[in-house]
């Protein structure tokens, strides 16, 4: 069973459902050509809890796919159960914040999409959310106003403030609870910023939430 850890303290959560957001960037969605979504109807998707894959783990290639891209996103732990959660209560069902990256299989995607197949495949295969540790989510760290970073092979390819996104975090809980019921060890990737592209075999990547917490990975070769 995939688990995360709380920075901090001694418990692992199980993760539940990891639940994504699409198009929450607005010159991320530029450079795929896509339009924005309507803001009271964001698009979701689902990963499942064997995506996860945790700091300084391998990440194994799929074997289906020859254009694996990367989309850093920020992620946050759901600590409480909710329902039809109002906006001005959202955060409050919140545990904590860290960072993640949306692997995605380009070229299935490309695929799906022109049959209007969902994206399970292009998107939930295993080892496709990597994530960092997690900080308590507490007074003086905005989810809305964090700097969030990627480097391959030590270069820099995204960057972003979280206050770009086009929904905030407490509008993305409110949203994704209309539909699913949120529990303790969810986790809700936000969306990812522009700058995305293609992994190699043997590439490592360092995810960070600037000043918070950072986590490392490696693609097998």
């Amino acid at each position: 069973m995939a688990t995360v850890k709380l920075c901090g303290f001694d418990e692992e959560l199980s993760v539940g459902k990891i639940i994504c957001i699409g198009a929450n960037y607005g010159r991320h969605i530029e450079e795929m050509g896509r339009k924005k979504p309507d803001k009271a109807d964001p698009m979701l998707f689902f990963k499942p809890p064997t995506a996860i894959v945790r700091d300084r783990g391998k990440i194994k290639y799929p074997d289906f796919s020859t254009e694996l891209h990367h989309e850093l996103e920020m992620v946050l732990l759901v600590g409480k159960t909710g329902v039809a959660i109002p906006v001005d209560r959202a955060l409050d069902h919140l545990l904590g914040v860290g960072v993640g990256i949306d692997l995605t299989a380009r070229d299935i995607q490309r695929e799906v999409m022109k049959k209007g197949f969902p994206w399970a495949v292009c998107k939930g295969f295993d080892d496709s959310a990597p994530v960092s540790d997690f900080i308590l989510l507490q007074p003086g760290i905005d989810p809305d106003n964090l700097d969030i970073s990627l480097r391959v092979n030590g270069d820099i390819r995204q960057r972003a403030n979280t206050s770009d996104m086009l929904i905030d975090a407490a509008g993305l809980v409110s949203a994704a609870s209309r539909y699913f019921r949120l529990e303790r060890g969810d986790l809700l990737f936000t969306g990812t910023p522009e700058g995305v592209g293609t992994l190699e075999r043997g590439d490592t990547l360092e995810a960070e939430l600037e000043g918070l917490v950072k986590a490392s990975f490696e693609i097998e070769d």
